[in-house]
């Protein structure tokens, strides 16, 4: 079996539709932002992950999945306010790339703890410090970070047009 407790279960349920929403709000618009159904759906159930992701201890007590769920709770914040302080200059970059972030957040725990039970019997890497595991997660890094890239050109192509008109 899976190894999964009911509460494991929900909080990885709560996952996978705000991955949903976050690709479906970044195909859609090309950014996640609360000023979107998607992108509200993608914060609220992130914040609510990341939130139960607290309370999950599979591997001992206190360790990096709850301080990757902190600091996913951290970047959310910060791009909450921004967003709300206007969205303009600083913070437009804070808010788009900081949802983006968080994105790719939800890769780290969601390969790790995937691939340290399936197939079962022969889970595809070995634990969380597997060294396929991480080339995969560096992988993802990258992506975020080309998307990222993609994302600041057109807030900045957005800005210098605005300061245009």
């Amino acid at each position: 079996m899976l190894n999964i407790s009911p509460f494991g279960m929900f909080h990885t349920a709560i996952a996978l539709v705000a991955v949903f929403f976050g690709i479906r709000s970044l195909v859609r618009y090309g950014e996640i932002g609360t000023r979107t159904r998607s992108g509200a759906l993608y914060v609220w159930l992130t914040a609510a992950t990341a939130f139960t992701g607290l309370f999950i201890f599979r591997h001992g007590g206190f360790g990096a999945p709850h301080m990757l769920a902190i600091a996913t709770l951290v970047v959310l914040a910060a791009a909450a306010m921004a967003e709300r302080a206007g969205g303009s200059g600083l913070a437009r970059y804070i808010t788009v790339l900081g949802n983006s972030l968080t994105l790719f957040f939800h890769l780290i725990p969601g390969l790790t703890e995937t691939g340290t039970r399936i197939p079962i019997g022969d889970p595809a890497f070995t634990g969380p410090e597997d060294p396929v595991l991480k080339a995969i997660v560096g992988a993802g890094f990258l992506v975020y970070l080309a998307g990222a890239a993609v994302q600041a050109m057109r807030i900045r192509r957005g800005l210098r047009t605005a300061a245009a008109a």
